[in-house]
């Protein structure tokens, strides 16, 4: 079915939007929390309380071209709350090794004036994302996104551990360069 008709059924207030979405999302977004919370059970839990995030969001949001990026955002940050609220040390570990990965690239201060408008920031992401090539934003997106391990990308590119770990290097100086030059200090 179309994303189109499945926000429809949304928007109507059907039910049948929520088996629609799970017959064309959820493997996709179960893979999604699974990757971060590490168990199965608790990425099908995800995957559920995705569902009603969604029901609750649309409307107001009409997701009609974005659906899969709007239920996977969703996914996400449930999946990451979970994951804090176990306090999965293992999974907790892989998340603070990201974070610190990429905050030297993404200015981030802690008072509210300076705070980066997520609309704009959103923008300036994809097209630093844009610049690069498909395999390395492919990687990037992979690694910071869904948060796959080095050995995982590796697998999945045919790959090198050494030459994901550098193009990963690469592309964060890269996007610490581009954040700069669109004026934003680090």
């Amino acid at each position: 079915m179309e994303d189109t008709r499945i926000v429809e059924l949304y928007l109507n207030r059907e039910e049948s939007a929520i088996d629609e979405t799970a017959k064309k999302y959820g493997s996709r977004l179960r893979t999604l929390s699974f990757g971060i919370v590490g168990d199965k059970e608790t990425a099908e839990e995800c995957e559920n309380d995705t569902y009603m995030e969604a029901w609750n969001r649309i409307p107001p949001h009409e997701p009609r071209t974005y659906l899969y990026a709007f239920l996977a955002r969703i996914a996400r940050h449930i999946s990451l709350n979970c994951c804090r609220a176990n306090k999965r040390l293992k999974r907790h570990a892989v998340i603070c090794e990201l974070s610190t990965e990429l905050e030297q690239c993404i200015p981030a201060p802690d008072d509210t004036e300076c705070r980066l408008d997520d609309m704009a920031f959103s923008e300036l992401v994809n097209g630093f994302l844009g610049t690069l090539t498909e395999e390395k934003r492919n990687v990037f997106l992979r690694r910071y996104w869904y948060m796959d391990s080095v050995a995982e990308l590796s697998k999945r590119f045919s790959i090198s551990e050494s030459k994901v770990k550098v193009m990963l290097f690469r592309c964060r100086e890269a996007f610490r360069t581009y954040l700069e030059k669109e004026g934003y200090m680090l």
